[in-house]
């Protein structure tokens, strides 16, 4: 009985992975028909021009945020159509580096708002809803602090406004610094995929796809009348974005237009952004899918919406898959070896050409000359899928719990420009944590157990378990070993109360 118990996991697990890697490949499949060769003309500024607020949400962001401030004061758009937010949560000297910033552009005569709440209620949503409450624009930017966009970025997006059934227009991200690490290779090109192929086809294709919480202009309407920013998930730009459309607003995905960023150099930096982004997913997923599903939308639009918004499953069912077919090697007969064998190595080879497929399109797009190079990247990102996804288990059991976490930021160090220190020695640098030695031991203990049924040949030696050890012993050991020395605490002020712009 639990032989055949262990078998059905591993053929269960084996199949929902298979499926999703088909939907990968499907994806880039249909981005080479639907999408590529295609440019989207520009549209023309309407007239009259609308008056843009542009925030930029912060939370101790003391060595990015003058960049980033900087950034919106270059933005090339009339002065008496631009108000810029400054959305400042922080507690610690960010405020005073923030302040000083927006000092300087109003100094040069732009609307430039510094807005202080006296409690971080609702996070990064708390924020935009604060501030929208007081901003006068009819259209809304917003970026992250580690975004630095180009002066035109406002110039080259406003026309799709014209269409007054738009809702949002969504640019592509780009890296500050992508030749950072092998992790930050890996990271550019997992971002290319999923905007060049996955934003590109669901536009294409008028499938529901996001604003991803930075690099994009709302209409201020469109926001209003899906009921506003909700801080009820971690993710609140994927359940704004989803409930925009269920009420009938169009999306606009521009993938000629780059917005660069700073993408995480600490793996405990990505392990915590992508238990944020899970968690999320999750939590959007259990609040909205029902209600998409109910809709009065083609049955594609809720197909790849459900796609979407489960992806994340992914990572207990590779857990399950990996430690299936470790135990069931030990407790099966040689022709079920055979056939447990076989399904297992299928299933690699499969998702391997899936991926490679989908992130070669990517890698071809983004980069013609040196995509064969980037290729190269598709194991790494295997294996670092692999590495998190004990901890992203985790974060879709509280998903699906309901539990409420805080919004736990991604640290970033003014990498990519003008940097003023190692960020090794940054007080926002994150220590080691219990999480890291248990990847570590966990690792350790499933590469061991493969290797030995090598040894012994009276097992199976899974090759879904060997990907789950090396992938969650290369994590948790990289962690460690980036976080050696322990981090100085960064000193805390107690914030200033909320100011409403005068």
């Amino acid at each position: 009985m639990l032989s055949v118990l262990l078998i059905v996991a591993h053929v269960s697990a084996s199949v929902i992975l298979a499926a999703f890697g088909a939907h990968r490949l499907s994806l880039a499949l249909r981005y080479l028909r639907h999408v590529a060769g295609k440019i989207p003309a520009r549209a023309s500024r309407p007239r009259p021009l609308p008056r843009i607020t542009v925030q930029l949400p912060l939370y101790n962001e003391r060595y990015v945020a003058a960049r980033a401030i900087e950034a919106l004061g270059a933005l090339r758009y009339p002065r008496d159509k631009l108000e810029l937010q400054i959305l400042d949560d922080s507690t610690d000297e960010t405020a005073l580096v923030a302040a000083a910033a927006v000092q300087r552009l109003r100094d040069e005569g732009k609307t430039t708002i510094h807005l202080r709440r006296s409690a971080r209620e609702g996070f990064k949503a708390g924020a935009l809803a604060a501030g929208l409450a007081h901003a006068t624009g009819e259209l809304v930017a917003v970026f992250d602090a580690d975004f630095v966009p180009p002066p035109d970025f406002l110039d080259s997006l406003v026309g799709e406004f014209r269409d007054p059934s738009v809702a949002v227009v969504q640019a592509r991200w780009g890296h500050l610094n992508a030749s950072s690490s092998v992790l930050t290779r890996a990271q550019a090109l997992q971002l290319d995929a999923h905007f060049t192929i996955e934003h590109g086809v669901r536009a294409a294709t008028h499938c529901f796809f996001n604003f991803n919480g930075t690099a994009g202009v709302w209409r201020r309407a469109a926001i209003d009348a899906a009921g506003g920013w909700s801080a009820e998930t971690l993710t609140e730009d994927l359940d704004l974005s989803l409930r925009s459309q269920l009420a009938g607003w169009r999306f606009v995905y521009r993938d000629d237009i780059e917005a660069p960023a700073e993408l995480p150099v600490e793996i405990a930096g990505y392990r915590v952004q992508q238990q944020r982004w899970a968690q999320g997913g999750i939590q959007t997923a259990k609040k909205l899918l029902p209600r998409i599903l109910r809709a009065p939308v083609g049955w594609r639009v809720k197909l790849e919406a459900s796609w979407q918004l489960t992806g994340n499953v992914t990572y207990p069912v590779l857990v399950v898959l990996a430690l299936s077919s470790l135990a069931a090697g030990w407790v099966i007969t040689p022709v079920q070896r055979a056939f447990l064998f076989a399904v297992d190595g299928s299933l690699l080879l499969f998702a391997a050409c899936a991926l490679t497929a989908f992130y070669g399109v990517a890698a071809r797009v983004r980069n013609p000359e040196k995509w064969k190079r980037r290729m190269l990247l598709v194991p790494i990102i295997m294996v670092l899928g692999a590495g998190i996804a004990l901890g992203q288990v985790g974060a879709v059991y509280r998903g699906l719990r309901g539990t409420q976490t805080p919004f736990h930021r991604t640290p970033k160090y003014r990498i990519g420009t003008q940097q003023t220190r190692d960020w090794r020695t940054a007080p926002y640098r994150l220590v080691a944590s219990r999480a890291a030695i248990t990847e570590l031991m966990a690792g350790g203990t499933m590469l061991a157990v493969f290797m030995l049924a090598i040894v012994s040949g009276d097992a199976v030696p899974s090759g879904s378990g060997f990907l789950l050890g090396l992938g969650t012993l290369s994590v948790g050991a990289g962690s460690l070993t980036q976080s050696r020395a322990p981090a100085a605490k960064p000193r805390t002020r107690r914030p200033q109360a909320y100011q409403a712009p005068r």
